[in-house]
């Protein structure tokens, strides 16, 4: 079995460049839903290079992301250095079943696009303790690729799915485990930490161009772990795609992202 954050070793930077940021409106959400403007202590698991953490910055007193990953968490602290909040941030060695941070700390704990490589019950456990009765977990996440093109959108689908059939077809599944994402609410309402539990929709436009388009799509984990031939996955038609339909100048990029909240 492949240690799960082993898979972005040496890929920090690129995961970095090509990943959207989560948009404001979510900020907004989950401190309106608490009535908190400004947290005392938000926790991010499973942080990464900090897209989903130094967001926190301006709005929260402090913001901890856990990272077991040591080039996705460098890359991080490295990309804090000169933010204008960058005492309110902070990057730990971690897991999200075991952060060693005190209990009843947080006010708000979020895993941004992670949630699915975390076993449920032991991080929810986890996440229960952290919390401060009142406080707030959201696992959220972005649909891929995000809506610029149909044909472009059909390719990119068409490539994912045919990259999950390969593995599959070849043996290889069982070197990686990942949890269902399209049903992360249900672990939340079944586990009894949260009095209550929702789902809610947001949308985000960024700009981006082809080659940041192309370099998103192959920030996966599973193009990271295996290695399939460009014909194999259709990366050769949706590259010609991606030429055609944006080119080398940013367009707009529409994303939905899937917010599920659960109140402690």
């Amino acid at each position: 079995m492949t240690e799960t954050s082993d898979v972005w070793t040496g890929k920090a930077s690129s995961y970095d460049r090509a990943r959207p940021t989560p948009p404001p409106a979510l900020l907004d959400l989950l401190t309106q839903l608490i009535h908190l403007p400004h947290p005392a202590l938000v926790v991010d698991l499973g942080s990464g290079t900090g897209l989903s953490t130094a967001i926190w910055g301006e709005r929260a007193e402090r913001v901890i992301g856990i990272e077991p990953n040591a080039d996705m968490r460098q890359e991080a602290v490295r990309k804090v250095e000169g933010h204008p909040y960058a005492a309110h941030i902070e990057y730990r060695e971690g897991l999200a079943h075991r952060t060693d941070l005190p209990d009843g700390c947080a006010d708000i704990v979020t895993a941004a696009q992670a949630f699915h490589w975390m076993e449920p019950t032991s991080t929810l456990a986890e996440i229960a303790r952290i919390l401060r009765p009142g406080g707030l977990f959201a696992a959220y996440d972005y649909d891929a690729p995000p809506a610029i093109h149909w044909e472009l959108d059909r390719l990119a689908l068409e490539g994912s799915s045919r990259l999950v059939e390969l593995v599959r077809e070849r043996g290889l599944a069982y070197t990686l485990k990942i949890w269902p994402k399209n049903k992360s609410l249900d672990p939340l309402r079944e586990s009894a930490h949260f009095r209550f539990t929702h789902e809610v929709l947001l949308h985000h436009i960024e700009q981006g161009d082809a080659a940041r388009f192309l370099e998103m799509m192959q920030s996966s984990a599973l193009s990271h772990q295996f290695q399939f031939t460009e014909q194999e996955i259709g990366f050769d038609r949706l590259r010609q795609a991606a030429l055609q339909h944006i080119g080398s100048e940013p367009i707009p990029w529409y994303f939905s992202y899937r917010v599920r909240i659960g109140i402690r």
